[in-house]
């Protein structure tokens, strides 16, 4: 390996570990990972008015932080987790990554897209496996 091959490969490096720190991969995964500790999340997402479950929406690709932030606003608003001031922040991080395009491999889009949606267990598992893909 020659020394443009070593410097470019440690200059990626870099600017991985940069772009991971502007997104809080470290902090989104350890309080999610509390959030779904909590019991009551796994309940089926009905889409009826009378439902105490919320149906979240499950981001496509490059869609993730537009919906993260509808998810989180949504749980903010009509769920038992609403006092939770974890949501609240992660609804905060959420909207200031997707504004400032901090997380680029998320923040293709402004408008969340998404075929399915699931209940907060499935929602906060979706933002899970995404930090924790951006974090390998």
């Amino acid at each position: 390996m020659n020394a443009s091959m070593l410097s470019y490969i440690l200059f990626s490096c870099l600017l991985l570990s940069v772009q991971a720190q502007n997104c809080s991969v470290r902090e989104i995964i350890r309080y999610t990972n509390r959030l779904l500790e909590e019991r009551s999340l796994g309940c089926p997402c009905r889409e009826t008015a009378g439902s105490s479950c919320s149906c979240l929406p499950i981001a496509e690709p490059g869609h993730e932080l537009a919906c993260f932030v509808e998810g989180t606003k949504h749980m903010q608003e009509n769920n038992n987790l609403s006092s939770n001031p974890i949501i609240a922040w992660l609804n905060q991080i959420f909207q200031v990554q997707r504004d400032r395009n901090l997380c680029e491999s998320l923040a293709r889009g402004k408008q969340c897209q998404y075929k399915t949606k699931g209940n907060v267990k499935e929602f906060l598992n979706k933002i899970l496996r995404t930090y924790q893909a951006i974090s390998k």
